[in-house]
């Protein structure tokens, strides 16, 4: 139990000492500022494959694990733009978009390098490209699991021809698209922890703080959407318009806090692991 308080003791003062309050307020706005880069370089290249409804299907994920009164207004700008015509994968916007969707990775690469306690050595264009091949590779792997889910309809129809019992599943599907989105949030976060410090922990000393920040988010954003059900209108009379963007941005927000968060909790382990015991 001491040992349990000393390293969430000295998190805290470490969260405080890195201007956790301001990285958590930096990635949050870079987060939001990037999401629309991203789904537009991710219907672009759901173009380049033939299929419009893949995008549609992928920002659908992006969202399932926000609190529904977050997401339904941002969602609904997300599908206008991505019923806008595009020319295909390699037009200017959509190459300008792959760009700066990159500026989350580094956004978060800033508050684990603060976390960790690290200076960063690697040339920036280094690490640039490490954050376009991330932004690919995340686009692609978005892709694949909303084809997986959009095929899964179609293999139980299928099914339902040769075993009528097997469409009674068709329930399981809206549960089916939260675990995936809930195992996209789980790797994105091991991934995170992993491949962007510049230096990378093994999995069992990052784990205390995905697990942490997993969990707190997931129970954060249900606590949010409940406080939002009540009190949403106070929003829309103080921002008006703005409103939507407003509740993201706070939302983002303090998902981000817990994401620093779990970075220090995990550099606090490490530390009190190297303390001499007694």
């Amino acid at each position: 139990m001491r040992r349990t308080a000393w390293i969430i003791w000295s998190a805290s003062e470490k969260f405080l000492a890195d201007d956790g309050w301001a990285i958590a307020s930096y990635i949050g706005l870079t987060l939001l500022m990037s999401l629309f880069p991203f789904l537009i370089f991710v219907a672009a290249l759901a173009g380049f494959f033939g299929s419009a409804e893949l995008a549609k299907e992928a920002a659908s994920l992006v969202f399932a694990e926000w609190p529904d009164v977050v997401a339904r207004p941002i969602s609904q700008e997300v599908a206008n733009v991505l019923t806008a015509p595009r020319g295909g994968l390699l037009t200017l916007g959509a190459v300008l978009a792959f760009y700066f969707a990159s500026s989350a990775v580094e956004a978060l690469r800033v508050g684990l390098n603060r976390a960790y306690g690290l200076i960063e050595r690697r040339p920036w264009w280094l690490l640039r490209l490490q954050s376009l091949g991330l932004v690919l590779v995340g686009s692609v792997a978005l892709l694949s699991l909303a084809f997986m889910v959009v095929l899964g309809p179609l293999i139980l129809d299928a099914l339902s021809l040769w075993i009528p019992s097997i469409a009674a599943a068709h329930s399981l599907l809206n549960f089916a698209r939260l675990g995936t989105a809930a195992f996209m949030l789980a790797v994105s976060l091991f991934l995170a922890h992993r491949v962007l410090p510049a230096h990378r922990p093994t999995f069992v000393e990052l784990a205390p703080g995905v697990l942490l920040t997993f969990v707190a988010s997931i129970v954060f954003g249900e606590a949010f959407g409940a406080y939002l059900n009540q009190y949403a209108r106070s929003y829309f009379t103080m921002y008006a318009g703005l409103a939507s963007a407003m509740i993201a941005l706070v939302y983002l927000y303090w998902v981000a806090l817990l994401f620093v968060f779990g970075g220090e909790l995990n550099a606090a382990i490490m530390r009190s692991r190297e303390a001499p015991q007694g």
